[in-house]
């Protein structure tokens, strides 16, 4: 058995940072012609930005916000070979801030799919495990729409575009019947009989009762579907032990980006990546639900094969805590013909 399906995960996911121009302004080194782009504001109080390929260039959501889609010609103007181009727009292209870009790729188009009783649009990278989804809710019980993967997705985000609704987030990660909202810092909470197990072909959007989230009638939805990928991406759960020597997350790679939120306790969704902070330990990071700055505190070491807590926070490493995460890789722990990566230090 290989030790990895990918060796080169730039070539699927990679962080970029650039400075705002306020004019038009292309970045490029990404390395792709990126599906999704997230955008954020590192050093002023700015929404998260978030496009993709399936709803088009222009129609951007915020992940610190439970509002609609809206649309601007000069937020983002197009998704190029090597990354993209921006507007005048300021919360991705202000003259006098810094940003930092979070760029996977899918398949750079788009095909309806009928594996679900709701048909879908989906752009599907099978290698990578990510799939980006769109589909009109009908308010039905036993709904589902197919997401275009291999297998079933550990992890879903989905916000309602067309209406004032929190993004809902779910999947095996969290648990059957179980949700988080990533744009407040709710705890886990449980509903039964709304979210059946997804299968390798569709997602379920309801059981024997319908959840508003992800299935109102006649709105419009968009879904990032996730599953692990050895040597590439990790979606998983840890329990904290509120140490400073804290907990070690095994992945199978040195990452590159993180996202955790603790589950059993009100807390932000924290995000981290390798460009920000070159070396360990891991401590600028950004809130997913608040418009806020970029800020500072020991979170993890970042290692060959994972990651280890290295403050005694209770949003990522309290006593006993439960947190869920989704890493993506930097390089995986020994590539495809058995050599291994070097520790990060």
């Amino acid at each position: 058995m290989a030790y990895t399906d990918i060796d080169k995960p730039t070539d699927y996911f990679n962080t970029k940072l650039y400075t705002g121009t306020g004019s038009s302004n292309a970045i490029t080194g990404v390395g792709f012609q990126p599906d999704w782009v997230w955008i954020k504001c590192r050093d002023d109080t700015h929404n998260h930005q978030v496009f993709d390929v399936v709803r088009g260039v222009h129609k951007r959501m915020r992940t610190d916000t439970d509002g609609a889609e809206t649309e601007s010609s000069e937020s983002l103007k197009s998704f190029d070979s090597d990354g993209f181009t921006l507007g005048t727009q300021a919360n991705v292209n202000n003259p006098s801030n810094t940003f930092a870009s979070w760029n996977w790729l899918a398949s750079n188009t788009t095909a309806s799919n009928t594996d679900g009783s709701i048909t879908s649009t989906v752009s599907a990278n099978t290698t990578s495990g990510f799939s980006i989804v769109s589909y009109t809710g009908n308010g039905s019980t036993n709904q589902s729409v197919g997401h275009g993967l291999s297998q079933a997705p550990e992890i879903l985000i989905t916000k309602g575009r067309t209406n004032v609704q929190n993004w809902a987030v779910y999947g095996s990660v969290i648990g059957v019947d179980k949700r988080l909202y990533l744009n407040t810092t709710d705890a886990v909470d449980t509903l039964s009989g709304y979210l059946p197990a997804d299968t390798s072909s569709v997602i379920n959007l309801s059981g024997t009762s319908s959840m508003s989230n992800i299935n109102t009638s006649s709105i419009d939805y968009i879904t990032y579907a996730f599953h692990s990928v050895k040597g590439y991406s990790k979606i998983g759960t840890y329990t904290g032990n509120g140490s400073t020597d804290g907990t070690f997350v095994y992945t199978g790679f040195k990452p590159a980006f993180i996202i955790v939120k603790r589950t059993d306790a009100i807390q932000s969704w924290y995000l981290l990546d390798n460009k920000r902070n070159t070396f360990n330990p891991e401590d600028k990071y950004f809130k997913v639900d608040a418009s806020s700055a970029e800020d500072t505190l020991s979170f993890f070491d970042f290692v060959s094969n994972g990651f280890k807590a290295r403050g005694t926070g209770i949003g990522f490493n309290s006593s006993g805590g439960s947190f869920i995460y989704m890493a993506f890789a930097e390089s995986p722990f020994v590539t495809s013909t058995g050599i291994p990566t070097v520790a990060r230090w």
